[in-house]
């Protein structure tokens, strides 16, 4: 475990907390994002936003757990600013909804952090037809991406503030389909296992942030986008899955991490100073670190981009 608690370059390593990585960092004036807030890593991201002065607004499927999310918060951090909007990612009318409630606040976006994802026991159809992990963790955040980006350029212009939007994947050499990404399984996915479906999504969310990247780089907009992987975490995202969770609670001493600790290479990239101007990254422990040579694929990452415009619109 020695890795797990050396520091890299950041002074921050996979041991760090995410109140650890954002210690003096102050947010007020900013505004943010959290998809999947009221559970998990999304949650505690969520938390640690507010608790550095953070406007935030948590994006939720279920409003309930949203709202109960937000009072516990706000009952141990007086002054918290949030707003609790429902979103379901694998819904595309979902996501239009949500955008068009967010206009609606008339608020700023400084920070967009997609962090809601979801494994299933079985390759499924969303309501729009897509292969569910496919559907919920990489086409709901495109589109959602899409929808705010305008009010992330307007943002970044009138406060010269830069922007940020962060994607959790997984590990960047997560093993995924030969080919990538089978994009004639997105509407038809037999013949794909539920691991390299979501394998797919995970690996989607990282050639959307390199892509996403090279784009607002071209068009000089002082906005970022990057990759993190929070580590091995137990959060609600193995409910459905009874093997994983009981091999993660056989030898999760050994490799997963505390939510705490889940959430600060989110909230590093986020917030942190050390990160302004940085750009198309894959980040893990709070330090830039090496995807496999499919997540870098700028052609995949393009073909990726077409069919996602394609099913979107």
């Amino acid at each position: 475990m020695w890795w797990f608690y050396r520091k890299g370059p950041s002074g921050f390593s996979g041991a760090s907390t995410a109140e650890e990585v954002t210690a003096g960092v102050d947010g007020r004036g900013l505004v943010a994002v959290v998809t999947g807030a009221s559970s998990g890593i999304g949650l505690e991201t969520a938390r640690v936003l507010a608790m550095r002065g953070v406007h935030v607004v948590m994006a939720v499927r279920n409003v309930s757990a949203g709202v109960a999310a937000k009072e516990a918060i706000a009952a141990k951090i007086p002054g918290a600013r949030m707003d609790v909007l429902e979103l379901d990612l694998s819904s595309m009318a979902s996501v239009r909804r949500f955008a068009s409630e967010f206009e609606s606040l008339n608020l700023p976006l400084n920070i967009l952090i997609n962090n809601a994802g979801v494994m299933t026991r079985h390759c499924k159809l969303s309501c729009d037809g897509l292969e569910l992990h496919f559907a919920t963790n990489h086409i709901g955040h495109f589109l959602l991406t899409n929808l705010l980006l305008e009010n992330m350029k307007s943002s970044c212009r009138d406060s010269g503030v830069e922007g940020r939007i962060i994607n959790l994947t997984s590990s960047g050499h997560f093993m995924t389909y030969p080919e990538g990404i089978c994009f004639n399984k997105i509407h038809d996915p037999s013949g794909l296992n539920d691991f390299i479906a979501y394998g797919q999504s995970k690996l989607a969310n990282i050639l959307h942030s390199n892509k996403l990247s090279r784009i607002l780089k071209e068009e000089g907009v002082n906005i970022s986008a990057n990759a993190v992987h929070p580590g091995v975490i137990r959060t609600n995202l193995f409910r459905n899955r009874t093997i994983v969770s009981v091999l993660l609670d056989t030898i999760g001493r050994i490799i997963s991490r505390s939510v705490e600790q889940g959430a600060a290479t989110t909230c590093y990239v986020a917030m942190h100073p050390q990160v302004k101007g940085i750009s198309g990254k894959y980040f893990a422990n709070c330090n830039i670190g090496s995807p496999s040579s499919q997540a870098s694929d700028a052609e995949l990452a393009k073909k990726l981009w077409q069919f996602s415009l394609q099913t979107v619109s």
